[in-house]
């Protein structure tokens, strides 16, 4: 389906929507001096405030701390991937897989990327209310299900180790594969044991599955 049909987008700037759906590998190969990562930029902000001023007026009873991790939730990659494959967005997507190094976990990431620059494109052109109008009708359903797309797992041993007085250390313990395509290991330890190793496509994701390890020997539960 044509994408302003789907959406409900009448412009006269269809090129701002083609440039936020073009991959630099696409315009790398096409000799073009455009691509989506600077309404990447705007949409990510413009996806925070929506999303954060919704936030404050459903749970009123939450503070600051609060809220911040709920939102963490619903803007994070995973959710970002989740609702740019709900959307079907990859069928507009302007991408060089076949010459380029792109892994299948860059590819999601990318799907990630055109969600927020598609949000950026519509809030250039067609305004804040808008662009809160297509959140509300896609997205907001998520958050009043409590959908759940990301556990903060060092978040919660960071929070142990500042209850018990406890030291939390992260090592790098190895990094495998090509530039394009590393693997990181990495240890968490408290008070000098290690508790949890884990592995991941970059330092954070081996992080977060390290400290996932960590609280399950703790017995500590997320979420």
């Amino acid at each position: 389906m044509d994408l302003f049909e789907k959406f409900g987008i009448e412009t006269d700037n269809k090129f701002l929507y083609t440039m936020a759906f073009t991959h630099a590998s696409y315009s790398s190969k096409h000799d073009l001096n455009y691509n989506y990562e600077r309404l990447e930029f705007l949409g990510d902000s413009v996806l925070n405030l929506i999303v954060s001023k919704y936030l404050y007026c459903k749970y009123p009873q939450y503070e600051e701390g609060n809220l911040t991790k709920l939102r963490a939730n619903y803007v994070c990659q995973n959710a970002l991937i989740y609702y740019s494959h709900e959307l079907n967005l990859k069928e507009y997507i302007n991408i060089d897989i076949e010459d380029s190094l792109l892994t299948e976990h860059e590819v999601l990431s990318i799907t990630a990327d055109v969600f927020e620059s598609f949000l950026g494109a519509i809030f250039l052109d067609q305004g804040i209310e808008f662009a809160k109008k297509f959140l509300t009708e896609h997205i907001f359903k998520y958050i009043d299900e409590e959908r759940v797309f990301f556990r903060d797992y060092k978040s919660a041993v960071k929070e142990y180790g500042d209850a018990e007085e406890a030291e939390i250390t992260y090592n790098l313990i190895d990094e495998r594969g090509y530039p394009h395509e590393k693997t990181f290991i990495i240890s968490v330890s408290i008070n000098g044991k290690e508790m949890g190793v884990g592995k991941g496509r970059s330092k954070k994701d081996a992080e977060q599955a390290a400290a996932k390890i960590a609280l399950e020997k703790l017995k500590i539960s997320v979420f």
